[in-house]
């Protein structure tokens, strides 16, 4: 039998995220510097055989129905703009809580994709892996080479990679599932809107630097998530007020919120303390890059 193949699936922060507008087919142009955390699920591929997933691990309970992953739906759309490709059997260990705003499936179809492209030998930057993030999901050409960038349009435009110092954070989720869908339907257009962040001001800069930048920023589904699940609030209460934390917000549509911090120690030291003041949260200490 062929050896297996491995993919680490991080999770996505979304350190920024302005919505632009809604467009006429009814998404929204957003603008989002987007950071992946040293922490995520697992994902396996044994090539050859019948297309197939098994998920394992602590949160293979909310993983939903098999014809319902993503893993399988990125395999299937690859195998459609590659006639003959070489497919097989997956193995996910899921880790990420699910409809958390960490793009946890969309990281498990890109290294769902990754996968099928080193066991096929597809070169680097194949466009029909690009082609096939897209017609997955909107994070899912994002995660497909997870550094920090940024992403505008509905997730298919994508910068450059940002070269910077990881963060120290703490990722939060008071195991809250919050639909993407009816986030993005309460939104409402801020009587001032956020300005653009500064990816040039941004490269070769630290952790000050970085921070300094993010601060000026906003996740502008805040609001509207609160509204739909008031236990975020309660999140963000939680990590501002732990010792040392620089800045706390939302990622995505929420309901996880991060943390950041100058060091790491600090943010070990500040994920024991909010495990211990909430044990039924999802908590885990981890650096952004």
């Amino acid at each position: 039998m062929p050896a297996p193949f491995v993919e680490s699936a991080p999770a996505k922060v979304n350190l920024t995220l302005r919505v632009l507008g809604r467009r006429d087919d009814g998404y929204h142009e957003i603008e989002s510097l987007v950071a992946f955390a040293d922490c995520g699920d697992r994902l396996t591929l044994a090539p050859g055989g019948e297309l197939a997933l098994a998920v394992s691990g602590p949160r293979s309970g909310q993983a939903g129905a098999d014809a319902d992953n993503l893993v399988l739906k990125a395999a299937r759309a690859l195998a459609a703009r590659i006639p003959g490709i070489k497919l097989g059997a997956f193995s996910l260990e899921k880790n990420l809580p699910v409809a958390a705003g960490l793009g946890g499936g969309s990281a498990d179809a890109a290294a769902a994709l990754r996968l099928i492209a080193q066991a096929n030998g597809l070169p680097p930057g194949d466009p029909r892996v690009f082609e096939a993030a897209r017609a997955t999901g909107a994070d899912v050409p994002v995660c497909l080479d997870p550094r920090p960038r940024l992403m505008r349009g509905i997730g298919e435009i994508l910068s450059e990679p940002l070269v910077v110092a990881p963060l120290p954070a703490v990722l939060v989720n008071p195991g809250v599932a919050v639909a993407t869908k009816p986030v993005f339907a309460a939104w409402t257009p801020a009587a001032e809107p956020s300005t653009p962040f500064d990816l040039a001001a941004a490269k070769g800069g630290g952790i000050e630097r970085l921070l300094y930048l993010l601060a000026a920023q906003a996740n502008d589904l805040e609001t509207a998530a609160i509204q739909l699940a008031p236990a975020i609030a309660g999140v963000l209460a939680g990590l501002r007020a732990l010792p040392g934390c620089r800045l706390a917000r939302m990622s995505g549509s929420g309901a996880t919120c991060f943390g950041l911090f100058s060091s790491t120690a600090e943010a070990i030291a500040a994920a024991k303390i909010a495990q211990r003041r909430n044990p039924d949260w999802w908590v885990r200490a981890c650096a952004l890059g």
